[in-house]
């Protein structure tokens, strides 16, 4: 039956699930939720902590390679779990937990075309976050870890999807080439049918309240959801929407938008301090990269 629909239909579905609160995610999901749960315990320990993260092998690879990353390297490397936490603290802990959720949340789809959509989506998450956290740190004055924390999770919504795929394959039929009479209405949220960019919001609304985000990041999501680029940036809104634009890597789920802002992206500058957004960029493009591949690991 889930085969029959169209895309709109089957984004129409997703949507009434999530006004329900009837979201499905995959098994390893809630075991990754426990820890997320756990750690922001205020009481929780450096010794809780590692022990929750060496139970899972990936998270406790990737919260090590994040400590030795140039972003957080001063001089010496780590090589236990134990001595990254310490370094990194639990703010950046939870950012990197929320890393491993966001991705489980695709699933472990055999199609060859999911495959290659979540994998192009997971390394413009990881730029995302990367670049979210030299601005917040080096032009915005943000918290840089909340910054990375919402470049991370700002595609939230589509890896949801993603993991619906199997259910709903014509989710990635590409959206229908809207006829000339559509320009001329406005749909409204109470229309049957839901354009794309607002079922998609609702869809990562709803998956972000499942996953108990704080308040500071999804006021940053909504700002890229729905927000306009400001310059210079001041928060953590303008933070998250620079660096979506500045990411090499697109997000494949909304290729269409950025035809116009890839020519564009390059050439956005303006005067921070002594320095420029490009001089910034260009003197951070090692912490930008090191920082980007442990995300990815």
């Amino acid at each position: 039956m889930a085969a029959a629909m169209n895309r709109t239909e089957a984004l129409n579905n997703i949507v009434e699930q999530a006004k329900r609160g009837e979201l499905v995610f995959p098994t390893n999901v809630a075991a990754s939720l426990k820890i997320q749960q756990a750690i922001d315990d205020p009481d929780c320990s450096v010794d809780t902590a590692t022990k929750l993260v060496m139970n899972e092998p990936l998270l406790a690879a990737r919260v090590v390679a994040i400590a030795n990353s140039a972003a957080f390297n001063r001089g010496n490397s780590v090589t236990n779990v134990k001595s990254a936490i310490n370094r990194l603290g639990f703010r950046t802990l939870r950012a990197i937990v929320a890393s491993l959720i966001v991705r489980q949340l695709a699933g472990t789809s055999k199609n060859p075309q999911l495959q290659t959509m979540t994998k192009h989506l997971w390394e413009h998450s990881a730029q995302v976050a990367a670049l979210a956290q030299v601005i917040a740190r080096r032009i915005t004055k943000v918290d840089p870890d909340t910054a990375m924390f919402a470049g991370i999770v700002h595609e939230v919504g589509n890896f949801y999807l993603l993991s619906r795929v199997d259910e709903f394959p014509c989710l990635l039929d590409p959206d229908p080439e809207p006829e000339e009479t559509d320009t001329l209405e406005l749909p409204s949220f109470t229309d049957t049918i839901i354009d794309k960019e607002t079922s998609e919001a609702m869809i990562g609304r709803a998956v972000i309240k499942s996953l108990l985000l704080p308040q500071a990041v999804i006021d940053a999501v909504e700002a890229l959801w729905y927000g306009m680029r400001a310059m210079p940036p001041e928060t953590l809104g303008d933070t998250l929407l620079l660096a979506n634009e500045l990411a090499h890597t697109k997000s494949p789920m909304d290729i269409n938008s950025y035809s116009e802002s890839e020519q564009y992206a390059s050439e956005i500058d303006f005067v921070v301090g002594d320095g420029t957004l490009n001089s910034i960029l260009e003197e951070s493009d090692e912490e930008v990269k090191t920082l980007t591949a442990a995300l990815q690991t």
